[in-house]
């Protein structure tokens, strides 16, 4: 085709790029994580005894910081801190950690505060007393010692595990090749007490007959504690049926029949054991008497104490809640030993270390004091949200998010979660998690009330649910109560839930259904 009359002629050609270099100037936002920034998110995470551990590498490592005890001296701090905090809190209280971490640093706080005039001053579990009046009471994990004194539970010698009992054992029977091809057999021994190894590997292993490992492992289980060395559950309480001297050809075909005892079958078992109902019920009494584990009570390492981070203790009409600073070292900044490095000659690097040394000491002081706070804004306002918990018990708590404390407290949701991660508050009912006191719940609906349940219109923590169904199943007697009997039980109660849900609470706390526990009583359980 042609070009139309009077139409403009089309130009091809290249487009030219310019690769000549040149200057632009553009805005771009980003998150920097400054070392300040990620030490202070570490130290709202951190338990106190984990802080403790901190401090004291930050003190070695920088020369400016220095710990300070009640006298103000130097050396481990034993009760100094922050002081905590009364419900309610004043309008004004102190900022919270998303102002530090977001660079308000704020007033440094005073480093010459006399903590011992405080009016709640607790350094330890043991400054606590408890009694009927509200005051702390420890149980639990935390076991504080009612007076001063030395834990003479610090000084005892670790258990011996069950590998050193059972060579012991072995090196005062056997010796020679017998003792090698034992102690082989002891190590494949889990710490159950169970020979996790078949003997033929074993007996390929080392070069031996199969009898040789055989008789090893008769050895094996003919010493402390009794059923160590057996290959299954079966063998285990045949070994201590044999030691009782109760196995007799009945109790052998009942261990043989495991599996129909688990079921409940007492007619089958008595068919095939040939007893009547009371000698199965003792046999199967004298079984539940054996241990399935006879490992697990040597070895193991030592059951460590959880030591409280806050204390929680009635204040009147109100709740006073402060820090465990007995497990908080008072971190100063030495200006003096600073004020010497600087008087004397100093090269252009030592100022900058100097310098730098300076900013980390306060920065760090800082961001504890604002941790304490933090912590103590943060357990306020949960034990507002529970005050129906440290009042009446777990049948008055109420659901609970991180989101709602957070929006109360004006922090972000996550700075809550990193204060309540690895923190554990002492009060008069025991010693729990901050994160127990974050829950699901279901609805209230009007009830009978007789139980303590919840008002009519408030939410019902699980937890609440959970307690309600283990005090019922604990109270039914010969009557077991099926879910649909549970559930017309708490709604009764006020407590607003679903065949499902208790069918769910239920099996997460380890109770059996009605059947199963209809035929654990009808085995003598």
């Amino acid at each position: 085709m042609g070009e139309r009359a009077g139409a403009a002629p089309i130009r091809r050609g290249r487009i030219r790029m310019s690769l000549a270099p040149r200057l632009d100037l553009r805005q771009t936002q980003s998150l920097v994580m400054t070392p300040q920034l990620q030490q202070a998110i570490k130290l709202l995470a951190l338990s106190n005894l984990e802080v403790e551990a901190f401090i004291a590498e930050e003190v070695e490592r920088n020369p400016l910081l220095e710990t300070a005890g009640p006298d103000g001296g130097e050396g481990p701090a034993s009760g100094t801190g922050d002081a905590g905090a009364a419900l309610p809190p004043a309008a004004d209280g102190p900022a919270g950690a998303d102002e530090l971490l977001s660079g308000g640093a704020g007033a440094e706080p005073a480093l010459d505060v006399d903590y011992a005039t405080e009016s709640h001053q607790q350094d330890g579990a043991a400054d606590g007393g408890g009694g009927a009046d509200g005051s702390l009471g420890m149980n639990g994990a935390s076991g504080a010692a009612p007076e001063d004194g030395p834990d003479l539970d610090g000084f005892a010698a670790a258990a011996p595990s069950l590998r050193d009992h059972l060579m012991r054992q072995a090196g005062e029977q056997l010796a020679g090749v017998a003792l090698l091809v034992a102690e082989q057999v002891i190590d494949s021994i889990d710490e159950a007490g169970y020979l996790v190894v078949p003997l033929a590997e074993l007996a390929d292993r080392l070069g031996v007959p199969r009898a040789e490992v055989e008789r090893a492992l008769a050895a094996v289980q003919a010493l402390d504690p009794t059923g160590v060395g057996a290959r299954d559950l079966a063998e285990c309480l045949m070994l201590q049926a044999k030691e009782a001297d109760r196995y007799d050809p009945c109790m052998a075909r009942l261990i043989d029949n495991l599996d129909v005892l688990a079921r409940g079958d007492r007619n089958r078992l008595k068919r095939l054991c040939g007893v009547d109902d009371e000698d199965l019920r003792d046999m199967i009494r004298e079984l539940r008497a054996y241990d399935p584990k006879p490992g697990c009570r040597y070895g193991g390492e030592a059951t460590q104490a959880v030591v409280p981070d806050l204390f929680v203790t009635r204040a009147g009409s109100g709740w006073a809640v402060e820090l465990n600073n007995g497990t908080l070292p008072r971190v100063l900044v030495n200006r003096r030993y600073h004020a010497e490095l600087t008087a004397g000659p100093q090269t252009k690097a030592s100022r900058a270390w100097l310098g730098e040394a300076l900013a980390g000491a306060n920065w760090l002081t800082r961001a504890l004091d604002q941790r304490r706070r933090t912590i103590v804004q943060v357990a306020s306002e949960i034990v507002r949200q529970q005050e129906g918990f440290f009042l009446h018990g777990v049948s008055r708590m109420k659901p609970l998010t991180l989101a709602r404390v957070a929006d109360a407290v004006g922090l972000h949701e996550s700075t809550v979660s990193r204060v309540t991660s690895n923190k554990y508050l002492s009060c008069a009912r025991g010693l729990f998690e901050l994160k127990y006191f974050f829950t699901s719940g279901v609805s209230a609906i009007a009830g009978t009330g007789d139980a303590g349940g919840p008002a009519e219109g408030d939410g019902v923590s699980a937890e609440a649910v959970k307690s309600a169904i283990r005090r019922l199943v604990a109270g039914e007697g010969d009557a077991v109560l099926s879910d649909d009997a549970l559930v017309e039980r708490l709604n009764a109660e006020g407590y607003g839930v679903a065949r499902r849900t208790v069918a769910k609470y239920r099996e997460a706390i380890g109770i059996g259904s009605s059947v199963q526990r209809r035929r654990a009583r009808a085995l003598g359980g």
